[in-house]
């Protein structure tokens, strides 16, 4: 109490009130907190109820670590996949056999979305939050080990399954997807081969998943270089004997390498937190059947605006799939490295959610919104300034010619369009699915932005081409992340949207100016690379220069993370009433920073004890 305080008699004997609750008149209670236990600890550990160990805090060094590091590896899946169309356009070109092979690429391309990044991840991640959190709360068992018990044979069984099936309905799916294909048996072969991926790409992402609800990031982020490394090794090893088919052995055998750098992180990481008895797991724990179910078709949804490209473009002329494959593999780069934050962090909104701390959930979801868009809006501006130097001096060599250079870039910058789009609808909707629970609203949303894309691309392939496609594909993605953003307050975290909205009209504005001068710049240069260091150069200074007196605070949110720490329900950063600290309407979260510092600082007017101003 209070009025405790202002009696000067009682000063010197509180230093000793809160260790004696702790151990009562012993000489030892200076010893005790390194172990919170009474003496009866050490069998404690045999204990089927005890929890096992929490994971890492999500401190701001916690959180900084883990997306450089995510960010790092990433990159260097990037650049190594960057290396992989590089070997693929020199060693093929951009002719039939490539695009049949890109028929078939489709199947890689829909497992890593549905598996990896998108449909099964935003199932699993909140299932295991859950569990964890449950096992930090002293639940009979171990909830981790039942819920693997649980899900991991069904999927595998699942994902067999679908693979087989495929591999058998190889000419069907070739013939519904790309029609006016000129070598479809080439395509149906490669197609067989990739439908391996299915069960390996399965398996990969039920172990990152896992392993990043653990807060395990290294082996997950790693992944994608060891698929690059098959691919690659299988084309120049394979390439001279098998031709393209080489590349869809070697995607065959960039899954297999996927789970195997993943497996020996996961099998310790359950060992060492269920703890040697492994009689411990009281039953299993199915996987929530309409979450999964929703999940699966939204990331359906979202990757058919591939099919929708593919079949489009099947009766255009020869090459037309792989200078749409080609630009949306660069133009993707700087979607890819923006939500980087977001897997990071997905986990931690999960987990907030599956604690009850809806406040942290939102402010974390609204940092993420504000970085993620002014990352990706450079990068955009980047590529529209500097798309036909980025190509010329990626991929013009060898069978890749100068007009397939000038149709990429053209492509490319289109494409550049739906970044921000791609972007939004990534990290808006991995809070619609953070909770757990099963939404529709996604995939309706999905559903109306796919709709566009196919009217919009069908009115549009006989007049502007690829050109058509690709902008097809920006209108749909944008239309969905709009309604994304507008169905957020009822149906997911309940972020503040004006805000929002004004904090990313400000870098949308200097990438636009940022685009057109850094275009002019890249074209006085000759030589690709002088063009693209010096229009690159111009884009990131004058996004810097305009996004300051624009009010863009770029990335800055990104390290703090003031609610990492669960406040009470009903209670504000300083312990008193949530009347006691007013809340403000901002995109971004930095008066939660201010409140927290006032708070602890008590620079304002001094306050009753009470905790309200008179």
């Amino acid at each position: 109490m209070t009025p405790a305080r202002p009696t000067t008699p009682t000063a010197p004997r509180t230093p000793t009130a809160p260790r004696t609750p702790t151990s009562a008149t012993t000489p030892t209670a200076p010893r005790t907190p390194t172990s919170p236990t009474t003496p009866t600890a050490p069998p404690t550990p045999t204990s089927p109820t005890t929890p096992a160990p929490e994971p890492a805090l999500l401190t701001p060094r916690f959180l900084a670590r883990a997306t450089l590091l995510t960010a790092s590896l990433s990159v260097a899946a990037a650049l190594l996949g960057l290396v992989r169309d590089q070997s693929l356009a020199r060693l093929f070109g951009a002719g039939r056999d490539t695009d049949a092979f890109l028929v078939a690429w489709t199947v890689p391309e829909f497992a890593a979305t549905l598996l990896i990044e998108d449909g099964l991840a935003f199932a699993l991640v909140p299932a295991f939050s859950l569990a964890l959190a449950r096992r930090a709360q002293g639940a009979p068992g171990d909830p981790v080990r039942a819920l693997v018990a649980g899900t991991l044979p069904r999927l595998a069984l699942a994902f067999t399954a679908v693979g087989a099936l495929l591999a058998l309905a190889a000419p069907q799916f070739v013939a519904a997807l790309a029609p006016g294909l000129p070598d479809r048996a080439l395509a149906v072969d490669c197609t067989r081969l990739t439908a391996t991926c299915v069960l390996s790409f399965g398996l990969a992402g039920y172990c990152s998943a896992a392993l990043r609800a653990h807060r395990r990031f290294l082996a997950p982020a790693a992944i994608y270089l060891a698929y690059n490394v098959g691919i690659i090794t299988a084309m120049y090893a394979l390439g001279d004997r098998w031709g393209v088919r080489s590349a869809a052995f070697g995607v065959a055998a960039g899954g297999c390498l996927m789970v195997a750098v993943q497996v020996p992180s996961l099998v310790g990481r359950l060992r060492r937190a269920g703890g040697p008895e492994v009689g411990a797991v009281t039953g299993t724990q199915p996987l929530d059947a309409p979450l999964l179910s929703t999940v699966l078709l939204f990331a359906l949804c979202r990757q058919s605006q591939v099919l929708v490209e593919r079949f489009l473009a099947a009766g255009l002329p020869a090459g037309a799939i792989s200078h749409l494959n080609y630009a949306q593999k660069v133009a993707q780069i700087p979607m890819t490295l923006s939500t980087m934050l977001c897997t990071v962090t997905f986990p931690a909104v999960a987990r907030a959610l599956a604690d009850g701390d809806t406040e942290r959930a939102r402010d974390r979801v609204e940092r993420d919104l504000a970085v993620a868009g002014c990352v990706v809006l450079l990068g955009t501006a980047a590529i529209v300034a500097c798309a036909p130097q980025l190509i010329a001096l990626l991929f013009q060599r060898g069978a890749f010619t100068a007009e397939d250079t000038a149709a990429t870039a053209g492509v490319m910058r289109v494409y550049a369009l739906g970044l921000l789009g791609q972007t939004l609808t990534g990290v808006l909707v991995r809070s619609y699915f953070s909770a757990g629970r099963a939404s529709w609203y996604p995939v309706a949303a999905m559903t109306v932005g796919i709709a566009a894309t196919c009217w919009i691309g069908a009115g549009t392939v006989g007049s502007w081409g690829v050109t058509g496609i690709a902008a097809a594909n920006a209108t749909g993605i944008t239309l969905t992340a709009a309604l994304l953003l507008a169905g957020m307050r009822g149906r997911s975290v309940p972020i503040r949207t004006g805000p929002v909205l004004r904090e990313l009209s400000r870098p949308l504005r200097a990438a636009a100016v940022a685009a057109v001068a850094g275009g002019l710049v890249a074209g006085l240069p000759s030589a690709p690379f002088a063009g693209l260091a010096a229009g690159g150069a111009t884009v990131a200074v004058v996004f810097v220069l305009l996004g300051r007196p624009l009010g863009t605070r770029g990335p800055a949110p990104v390290v703090p993370f003031p609610s990492a720490r669960r406040r009470p329900a009903g209670t504000s950063p300083a312990g008193g009433s949530p009347a006691a600290v007013p809340e403000r309407a901002t995109g971004s979260g930095r008066w939660t920073l201010r409140r927290l510092a006032i708070a602890s600082t008590g620079r304002r007017r001094a306050r009753p004890p009470g905790g309200r101003r008179k």
